[in-house]
């Protein structure tokens, strides 16, 4: 398996387990904390959670990312290479924005001291690196459309149907 492979199905299952997460959030439990008080103050920065309705946004938004950084949807690869950058972008924003201690400019209200401490120590270089190897996945499927174009502009070169040579980049 090579790097590009790993680095998307990485980022694929994280989307997807960030999502689940989310959902059971929505529907009231305080994972991995004891209670939702700790929960809010750790995980959200304020002193109450939100409540299902942004969870569940949250939820639907990291398996769309999930979906796009898998190809999805297949008759569209324009889209689903432009999304899987877009998600990339979106996460280098976020980790970016933690890491300067910033995250309240996107989340307003995020501004408890444990929160910022895990967000500087976790949740902010998970995003970085979320966004690296969503962006590895963008480049592994933009090298596979050229591959593709190549070997159709080959075919029509040599006027049939043969598979066109492949090449190995290094």
């Amino acid at each position: 398996m090579n790097i590009e492979r790993t680095a998307s199905h990485l980022s694929i299952t994280a989307l997807t387990t960030l999502a689940g997460l989310h959902v059971a959030w929505g529907l009231g439990s305080s994972w991995p904390l004891p209670d939702r008080e700790s929960f809010s103050d750790a995980v959200v920065g304020r002193p109450k959670a939100p409540g299902p309705q942004a969870c569940y946004a949250v939820a639907c938004a990291l398996g769309s990312a999930a979906l796009l950084v898998a190809g999805r949807p297949k008759h569209r690869p324009a889209l689903s290479q432009l999304g899987t950058a877009g998600v990339a972008g979106v996460l280098a924003l976020r980790g970016i924005a933690g890491l300067s201690g910033h995250t309240d400019l996107l989340s307003p209200g995020s501004t408890s001291t444990r929160f910022r401490r895990l967000d500087r120590l976790a949740y902010s270089p998970l995003c970085l690196a979320l966004s690296a190897s969503t962006a590895i996945a963008a480049i592994r499927r933009n090298n596979q459309m050229r591959s593709t174009e190549h070997a159709m502009r080959w075919r029509l070169c040599q006027g049939t149907s043969a598979p066109a040579p492949t090449t190995r980049r290094p």
